[in-house]
């Protein structure tokens, strides 16, 4: 008897299990795959499994070329595609693109002679390469690098093409593009055509790089015996419209930026491909003007793994306008299919979707597009077939073919993509262009970086943001040029103080984010290290220059040197050179400098400029001038020397009267002066956070 209960008990089970399993199949457990599903959802950059071996990679996918970017913005990225896109569309090249950090380097000397590298590297900061370029130039430009083969030289094999994105207001104009291409050559490759070098500094960086391509292309054909045909569009993406999801479907992404954050389950580590969804706990206004704002607010990250240094950076991730959002898919035709759900796959193995998908139109314009940025002439002109009129096509034509056309109609009124379809053609939609050439054209919405204007001694769970909102007034342009980040941070300011239906300067945002997960006032952020830093001795001197919100870092700075000062260290001498333009209007953290030259006593003194108060404009490169004797002891003291704000005017006048000061204070002439300042920048006691 007990030998048929056990019996009965293990058929029971048996049932059991089984009707358990037909009616979980398809939940848990033969879940089909999404044909149609990007691997970008579940984590960016390489998977598991997959090579870093660069020379496989193309062996496996049948390619001849390879396109490698060094990127911080996106833009090195951008030029990265267009390259690989051209080299296949005009000369045959089987294409691929290949961000530096996806793979290694030791077997470049492996690369076969039939076979071409390419390298857009863009030079971040004080001459450093970009985040994802690190190891790549820490190995090429290392005293032996130690490749595959022992061969000599090295890389005798390697035939390379190279363009830099640089900033002339910085000491180290290109510096990437240039040690490389000279640690390659030494190693013994084979450069192709001049090394290009963009120019941001002065605005010409699209130009440049339409400029060096053409003469590149015709050295690389003449050395690789390419023959030239007609460029015609290649689309590298398809895109499926998925008549069974809608937006509402749980599977569909709506702006989330992966899939933890798609099933509600993100966690750390929160980094540039993983943003940290923060409360923001306070914010406010800091000018006493109808007509500009600036915003102070407060970032609580205490509940991430999220921290930070003082002088560090937080990326703050944004969202389109509404009204720019609405604005391009009207132009499109797209209006009716808005919400439409729609998968986006790759039609080359080594081609990356830039979002997950099944995703919507509005959801990839609204937050994984930069459809507010300047437009590029060769993109103009990729759009020309597409033109819904024979006349929109001549239009388009001639802006992409015709430089100084261009300028006068586009660049100097920074219309966006959209606001140049609509110009060219108002009556009919452009809705004959594949919704792929606007992936593969507009560049990925990127984060944009602000200096941390707090201590992380005195509040280490909260990150203090201090911006001014762009809304500039453009002769020629009927509209304000607003910036995007700016306006979505004074949206979120809006929202907290009550407003019903935030609208700053004429735009609305989706503030409460994809599936209202951003709600509370909410915001997508990162932090990023960053070498702009106090020295390690409080006891040091330091001189910090910084106007407008140049300030940001050095309340930090000075929040920190009066926490020490309170807990009994020895604190330096601490100059803090401030400008704006009225004390009553637009003088940042006034009280708090009294509340802290209180707790600092003769420690601290804050120089002020304020350039609209008399009869001449005063700024602070002049007030430096003034304090010439000071600044000079304690440079002789060894103080460290920080200037944070305009790259291209304000710094780089700040740099010649420090060194005329120098120069006058201790009797030498000018050069030499310049080189003490140099040798400063070389052992980081002068150091600048600036930007253009």
């Amino acid at each position: 008897m007990a030998q048929l209960d056990t019996l009965d008990i293990v058929v029971l089970t048996a049932i059991l299990l089984g009707s358990i399993a037909y009616f979980t199949k398809g939940t848990y457990w033969g879940i089909a795959k999404d044909p149609y599903a990007s691997t970008y959802a579940a984590a960016n950059g390489n998977k598991a499994g997959k090579t870093r071996n660069i020379i496989e990679k193309m062996e496996e996918s049948n390619k001849n070329c390879v396109v490698f970017y060094g990127s911080q913005t996106g833009t090195a990225e951008d030029y990265a595609s267009r390259l690989a896109k051209e080299g296949k569309s005009r000369f045959g090249l089987e294409t691929m693109v290949a961000d530096l950090e996806d793979y290694d380097y030791e077997t470049l000397d492996t690369l076969p002679e039939d076979k071409i590298a390419m390298f857009v590297l863009a030079t971040y900061g004080e001459g450093e390469p970009t985040d994802n370029a690190v190891d790549f130039y820490e190995f090429v430009t290392g005293d032996e690098p130690a490749f595959t083969n022992a061969a000599e030289p090295p890389l005798g094999n390697l035939k390379f093409v190279a363009f830099g994105l640089g900033n002339n207001t910085y000491e180290h104009y290109n510096s990437m593009v240039r040690n490389v291409t000279k640690a390659f050559e030494k190693l013994g490759a084979e450069r192709i055509g001049e090394a290009g070098e963009g120019d941001d500094g002065a605005g010409t960086m699209e130009e440049d790089f339409l400029a060096w391509k053409d003469p590149m292309w015709t050295a690389l054909a003449e050395k690789m015996n390419l023959e030239e045909r007609e460029a015609v569009y290649e689309p590298v993406f398809a895109i499926t419209e998925r008549e069974g999801l809608t937006k509402e479907s749980p599977e569909v992404y709506l702006g989330e930026p992966n899939k933890m954050h798609l099933e509600g389950s993100s966690k750390g580590p929160f980094n540039a491909h993983n943003p940290y969804i923060a409360p923001i706990a306070e914010s406010k206004e800091m000018f006493n003007v109808p007509d500009r704002n600036c915003l102070h607010m407060e970032i609580d990250i205490s509940g991430s793994n999220l921290s930070y240094q003082t002088g560090d950076h937080i990326a703050v991730w944004p969202t389109n306008a509404g009204k720019e959002v609405d604005r391009f898919i009207n132009v499109l035709g797209l209006s009716s299919k808005r919400d439409s759900v729609i998968s986006v796959k790759a039609l080359d193995p080594t081609a990356k979707v830039p979002f997950p998908t099944p995703t919507t139109y509005d959801a990839i314009i609204r937050y994984h597009m930069e459809i507010c940025a300047p437009v590029s002439r060769q993109f103009i002109a990729t759009l020309a077939p597409f033109a819904p009129t024979e006349a929109a096509k001549t239009e388009m034509a001639k802006l992409g073919n015709n430089k100084d056309y261009f300028h006068e109609k586009i660049s100097n009124n920074y219309l966006n993509i959209a606001q140049v379809l609509e110009d060219v053609e108002q009556s009919e939609k452009w809705s004959a262009v594949p919704f792929s050439a606007f992936i593969e054209g507009v560049n990925k919405v990127q984060p944009r970086y602000y200096s941390i204007s707090s201590s992380s001694l005195v509040q280490k769970d909260k990150i203090s943001v201090t911006a001014v909102v762009e809304s500039i007034h453009i002769p020629g342009r009927a509209d304000a040029l607003k910036g995007v980040t700016t306006n979505y941070l004074l949206a979120l300011k809006q929202k907290q103080e009550g407003h019903p239906n935030p609208d700053p300067h004429g735009l609305t945002y989706n503030i409460t984010g994809p599936r209202n997960k951003y709600d509370g006032i909410h915001v997508p952020v990162h932090v990023r290290h960053s070498n702009f830093k106090l020295p390690s001795d409080p006891s040091k001197p330091v001189i910090m220059v910084g106007p407008g919100t140049g300030v940001a870092p050095f309340r930090g700075f000075v929040q920190e040197r009066a926490h020490q000062i309170e807990k009994g260290e020895e604190v330096g001498r601490t100059l803090l050179f401030f400008g704006c333009r009225k004390q009553t209007e637009d003088f940042l953290y006034s009280e708090e400098w009294e509340h802290y030259s209180k707790i600092l006593g003769d420690k601290f003194e804050l120089i002020t400029a304020f350039s609209r108060e008399g009869p001449k404009k005063v700024y602070v490169q002049h007030r430096l001038q003034e304090y010439a004797k000071e600044v000079n002891e304690l440079l002789e003291k060894k103080a460290y020397f920080y200037v944070c704000g305009d790259a291209a005017n304000m710094a780089r006048e700040v740099n010649t009267v420090l060194g005329k000061i120098i120069a006058e204070q201790r009797g030498i002439p000018e050069n030499k002066a310049e080189d003490i300042v140099k040798s400063m920048r070389s052992a980081n006691q002068y150091q600048e956070d600036v930007w253009s």
